[in-house]
C-alpha cells in the first residue's frame, strides 16, 4: 500500500511538471511589478547588507525563484525584511536556507527510522513521515530565530550609535555648519557599521537629489529604527532654524542615553535573577546529595 502511494505521488508530480514545461504560465502583472520594484531598489544606491551572490549559485537561484513567488502572492514580510537588512542577510538567501533546512528535516525523519530499523527497532512508516514533518517545521524556524536575535542585538547597537551621531551633529551645528553639511560631517566622524549605513544613505540622497532628512527617514523605515524616523520628521520641520535643531538634538540624545541605561539596568536585573535561580538549584542538588545516603541507611 505504501509503495503504491509513493509511486502514484511521483507519477502525479511528474505529470504536473511535464504540464508546466509544455504550457508554462504567463508572467502575471504582480510578477512584472515585483521585478520592476526590485530593479528600482537595486538602482537607488541603498546598501543591501552584503555583496550579491553569483547567479550560478544554486541557493541564490532557488531564493530568487522563491522571492518572485512571494511577490506574486503579495507577501511583503515587512518586519522580516527589516530584520534581514539589519542582519546583513539577503532575502533570497534567507528563503533558500529556510526551505533547504525544512527539506533536510523532512528527510531526516525517515532516515532516523531506517537507522532504527537497522538496529532492530520497528517504526511505522507513518510515524517516520510525521517525524519528518515535525523536524522540517522545527528546522524551518531556526533561521527566523537566528535573524531575530541578530537583528535585536544590532538594533540596540544602532540606537547607541544614533546617540553619538546626534551629539556630533549638534556639535557641527554649533560650529556654524548647515544641516546637510553637519549631517555628513557627523557621519564621517564616526566608525562602525551603523555610521557606515548612515553615510551610505546620505551619500545616496546627495546623488539622487533627495534631502538628507528624507534619506534618514527612509533608512529608519528600512531597518525599523523609530529614532531615525523621528529625527527625519523633526529635521524636516525645523531645518531652517539651527538653534531649535540643536536643542532638539541634545534632548533626543539625552533621552536615548536614559533609555539605554534603563535597558542595561533591566538586563542586569534579569541576569541577577537567573544567577539566583541557578544558585538555589545548586544548593537543592547538594542537599539532596547529602540526604540521599542517610535515607538509604535508615531504609525509609
Amino acid at each position: 500500500m505504501t509503495a503504491a502511494l509513493l509511486v502514484g505521488s511521483l507519477a502525479g508530480l511528474g505529470l504536473f511538471l511535464l504540464g508546466l514545461a509544455l504550457h508554462p504560465p504567463r508572467a502575471r502583472l504582480a510578477r512584472r511589478l515585483a521585478a520592476f520594484d526590485a530593479a528600482r531598489r537595486g538602482a537607488n544606491g541603498h546598501w543591501t547588507g552584503g555583496h550579491d551572490a553569483p547567479a550560478a549559485d544554486p541557493r541564490w537561484r532557488l531564493g530568487s525563484w522563491l522571492a518572485r513567488l512571494c511577490a506574486e502572492q503579495g507577501w511583503e514580510f515587512s518586519s522580516l525584511r527589516k530584520n534581514l537588512s539589519l542582519a546583513g542577510v539577503p532575502f533570497e538567501i534567507f528563503l533558500a536556507t529556510k526551505v533547504l533546512l525544512a527539506v533536510l528535516g523532512f528527510v531526516l525523519g525517515p532516515t532516523l527510522g531506517l537507522v532504527a530499523g537497522l538496529l532492530g527497532f520497528h517504526i511505522s512508516v507513518w510515524i517516520q513521515v510525521w517525524l519528518g514533518l515535525l523536524l522540517g517545521a522545527v528546522f524551518s524556524f531556526l533561521p527566523d530565530l537566528e535573524i531575530k536575535q541578530k537583528a535585536a542585538k544590532r538594533r540596540r547597537d544602532f540606537r547607541h550609535a544614533i546617540g553619538s551621531f546626534l551629539d556630533l551633529f549638534a556639535m557641527n551645528l554649533a560650529g556654524g555648519r548647515g544641516v546637510p553639511e553637519a549631517l555628513m560631517t557627523a557621519s564621517d566622524a564616526g566608525t562602525g557599521w551603523a555610521f557606515w549605513r548612515i553615510r551610505d544613505a546620505l551619500a545616496s540622497a546627495r546623488i539622487t537629489g533627495q534631502t538628507p532628512w528624507h534619506a534618514l527617514g527612509a533608512l529608519g523605515e528600512e531597518v525599523g529604527i523609530d529614532e531615525l524616523r523621528d529625527l527625519s520628521a523633526a529635521l524636516s520641520l525645523v531645518a531652517e532654524d539651527g538653534a531649535k535643531v540643536r536643542e532638539s538634538l541634545v534632548a533626543r540624545a539625552e533621552s536615548l542615553r536614559r533609555r539605554e541605561l534603563t535597558d542595561l539596568e533591566g538586563q542586569a536585573g534579569e541576569r541577577s535573577q537567573s544567577m539566583l535561580v541557578a544558585q538555589l538549584m545548586l544548593c537543592a542538588g547538594f542537599l539532596l546529595f547529602l540526604v540521599f545516603p542517610v535515607v538509604g541507611l535508615l531504609g525509609v
